[in-house]
């Protein structure tokens, strides 16, 4: 019996310690909390584990709601792992039942160590999203459809080794093919989100601008009252519209035809513009000419410069009179009327006077002589015209 009761206790004490039921009174470990926001499935009477990369180095010892009704979940780890105040815990499923553990970063330096006792921020913790978060805000038709889906996926894998892989080498060539289109639907949400932000600020300044705002709404109210009383003046504008517009459609036909008149007028431009190169050119050295002429002028103007220079007291006596000069010259007016019919006759008289008295012709210097005919001395000379023929040939 001894011997069986012996055996009982060594193997009711390895059971314990292997469930980690017991902690000995003479084990040191390091107890810390940390905050989630939620500790789902954690029952910390079942001693679910804490590791370390991998490894079991402690166990949750308890769980509450701390006072901003987050959970506060209490682990004891052994006292030779160093837990700094930048480490991480997620809480992790280690099976399908939802049996959960927690996976500890212990951080490091330049942080400090944490110390026994202290809490980890909500910050460094993180959970697993359990499958009721994904359903529970479905309705029945949608978790129906779901359930048929899963169904229906279940028998469409079952020959997934003989036809998933050509499956698999469409869904990559469709993949290909869409990428432009992702492409094109990043570059609208840059677009859009730099939309956005433009629509922000716009909405800070105008925010910030409330007076303004005020003001322009004020003036939008005393344009539309305005607008109101005028009423009457807009309905006889709007009435006086079509003749304006008749009125328009007759101006717009005159310009037609004016159209019509000016395209034969730049034509005869477009022929002008032909020749104005040559012109132009022609005037180039009409120009030149122009040039060398004020340049051998430029000693006569220099040499005439004392002349005016000395005929300018000179100008000045005339101008003056010149007043009593005009006086003088309006009497002439009537005599010059008079004059002006036997002009012609003078003419003749002072050229014939002037031949005649003159002792030069076209040949030279010649003797010249008056002689006066009459009907007598006329038959006498008749008999001798062709001995002065003969004379005047020699």
């Amino acid at each position: 019996m001894t011997t069986l009761v012996v055996l009982g206790l060594g193997t009711l004490g390895y059971i314990f310690s292997q469930q980690q039921t017991i902690q000995w009174p003479w084990h040191d470990e390091f107890r810390f909390s940390a905050t989630f926001d939620e500790a789902p499935a954690v029952n910390p009477e079942s001693r679910q584990e804490v590791r370390i990369a991998g490894v079991s180095v402690g166990d949750i010892q308890s769980a509450s709601v701390d006072d901003e009704g987050n959970a506060k979940v209490e682990m004891s780890i052994d006292s030779g792992h160093a837990i700094y105040e930048n480490a991480r815990v997620v809480l992790r499923p280690k099976s399908p039942l939802n049996e959960m553990y927690v996976a500890l970063d212990p951080g490091g330096p330049p942080a400090e160590r944490l110390a026994a006792g202290s809490t980890l921020p909500i910050t460094s913790s993180s959970r697993p999203v359990q499958v009721d978060e994904a359903l529970g805000h479905l309705d029945a038709n949608a978790r129906d459809a779901l359930t048929t889906l899963l169904s229906e996926s279940d028998v469409a894998l079952a020959n997934a080794p003989s036809r998933l892989p050509g499956g698999l080498d469409a869904t990559g060539e469709v993949l290909k093919d869409l990428r432009p289109v992702v492409t094109t639907l990043q570059s609208r949400q840059r677009a859009l989100a730099q939309l956005v932000n433009a629509l922000g600020r716009i909405s800070t300044a105008v925010g910030d601008n409330d007076q303004r705002l005020s003001s322009l709404a004020s003036s939008l109210q005393r344009t539309l009252r305005t607008t109101g009383k005028r009423g009457g003046d807009l309905d006889a504008a709007l009435a006086e519209l079509p003749e304006f517009t008749a009125e328009l459609k007759r101006a717009m036909s005159s310009v037609s035809e004016l159209s019509s008149e000016l395209d034969p007028t730049l034509d005869n431009l477009r022929g002008a513009t032909d020749k104005l190169p040559g012109s132009l050119a022609q005037f180039t050295k009409t120009i030149d000419q122009v040039g060398k002429t004020v340049d051998a002028a430029r000693p006569v103007v220099a040499k005439a410069k004392p002349v005016v220079r000395d005929l300018r007291p000179f100008i000045g006596d005339v101008r003056a009179s010149l007043v009593d000069v005009k006086e003088i010259t309006r009497r002439f007016q009537p005599i010059t009327s008079a004059v002006l019919p036997y002009l012609t006759d003078l003419k003749a008289f002072v050229v014939n006077t002037r031949s005649v008295v003159s002792l030069r012709d076209k040949d030279g210097s010649a003797y010249r002589a008056a002689a006066q005919l009459s009907d007598e001395t006329i038959s006498g000379l008749v008999p001798l015209l062709p001995e002065l023929a003969a004379a005047a040939s020699r």
